[in-house]
């Protein structure tokens, strides 16, 4: 492999996301041997040595770091990887930029709208390639029913519908705050289930339908008390629990999304329905193999839901995978996140969703949980473009 086409990945972040993201540069040059450029896992960094070495001796990472200060600024890095939580995205990403680094960020992009806006104009002053892991764009499935979208086989778009369910924070023993329960501190994640569930909805929605133009949502908190792990003491709960709401795309369509943490039963319930003029498609992340699809044009004796199972070489990244008929599963999507990346050195264009794009749905985020404080319809004041 030729200096030129290595890229040496400094990663911020040992936990959940960073093993994700390890795991898709490890696997690329197996299944994409096309691909000009290869990852290199030149340097991880966390703020525990200890942890930081362990993670760096299991996954092959050649060296390691405390402070992503340090690494940032380091001759042998070519792309940052942030894998860290929220409240680090926007002064990493900027310190990347600034630094000529090229930069892969985790989702939601940022806390806010104003933390997002100069990541944005951080990445695009110094002209740096840069990529948000909103990974459910890349499962096949979905990204065949943007092909199918795209076709015109729908026709008019009338209704999107999508939710996100968990149920994992539904004892009021679970504290907030600190190492694997960041999220429910909202100095940390910013928002609950908005920012964490419903900006993965969004991203997917806009993706596949067009903008969304205003929102009315409303938020609940069920738990309005927990202790936090890093203080000890008993703090009020900031983030959102759970969130409706309902929406107006550009294309005149309307949305109506859910997102919980609070619906006993469900780990990871995330699905999406289409309706329009000539047909329908529905997906589910449980299934995720499968796109259903509904044409009205069908003769009317067979006309119903069909399953397609997306699992053959003519559908999106399958050839790159097993026989027709084998599954594959939520790592992949990554591996598909990081081939698209690496082709995009290639060619020049921009691996969506870039920074700008994800600037749309912090945009939507922050209108929902506005419209719910408010108890108003909000305009987002999304340009999307896709």
């Amino acid at each position: 492999m030729q200096d030129k086409f290595r890229l040496r990945i400094g990663l911020i972040g040992s936990g959940f996301m960073g093993r994700a993201h390890t795991n898709a540069y490890k696997r690329i040059g197996d299944f994409f041997p096309d691909l000009k450029y290869r990852p290199v896992l030149q340097a991880v960094c966390s703020r525990s040595p200890d942890r930081v070495q362990g993670f760096a001796e299991q996954w092959g990472y050649h060296s390691t770091e405390t402070d992503w200060r340090t690494l940032v600024v380091r001759k042998d890095i070519d792309a940052i990887d942030i894998s860290s939580p929220n409240d680090t995205h926007s002064e990493i990403a900027i310190a990347a930029a600034k630094a000529g680094k090229m930069i892969l960020c985790e989702k939601p992009l940022a806390r806010s709208v104003a933390e997002a806006q100069p990541m944005v104009e951080a990445v695009e002053a110094a002209g740096v390639q840069n990529t948000v892991f909103y990974n459910y764009r890349r499962v096949p499935a979905v990204t065949l029913a943007k092909q199918v979208i795209d076709s015109g086989k729908l026709g008019q778009i009338f209704h999107f519908r999508s939710n996100f369910l968990q149920d994992w924070t539904i004892s009021a023993d679970l504290p907030q705050g600190g190492e694997g329960l960041w999220r429910l501190d909202v100095k940390t994640a910013g928002s609950g289930v908005t920012g964490d569930l419903l900006a993965h909805c969004i991203d997917t929605a806009m993706w596949l339908n067009g903008g969304i133009r205003d929102v009315s949502a409303v938020t609940e908190t069920f738990i309005k008390e927990r202790m936090h792990q890093e203080t000890g003491k008993v703090a009020p709960v900031g983030i959102d629990d759970a969130c409706i709401f309902h929406c107006h795309f550009d294309n005149g369509s309307l949305g109506l999304f859910e997102a919980t943490r609070y619906a006993r039963g469900q780990k990871a319930l995330y699905t999406f329905e289409i309706n329009g003029e000539h047909a329908s498609i529905r997906w589910d992340l449980q299934d995720q193999n499968r796109l259903e699809y509904f044409d009205h044009g069908d003769d009317s004796i067979v006309r119903g839901w069909r399953s397609i199972h997306v699992s053959d070489s003519d559908q999106p990244y399958i050839e790159h995978w097993w026989i027709p008929g084998v599954c594959i599963g939520y790592e992949h999507t990554f591996v598909h996140h990081v081939a698209d990346f690496l082709k995009s050195l290639e060619t020049g264009e921009a691996c969506a969703p870039n920074f700008r794009q994800a600037l749309e749905t912090q945009k939507v985020c922050e209108a929902v949980l506005a419209s719910a404080a408010s108890r108003s319809w909000k305009d987002t004041g999304v340009a999307w473009s896709s």
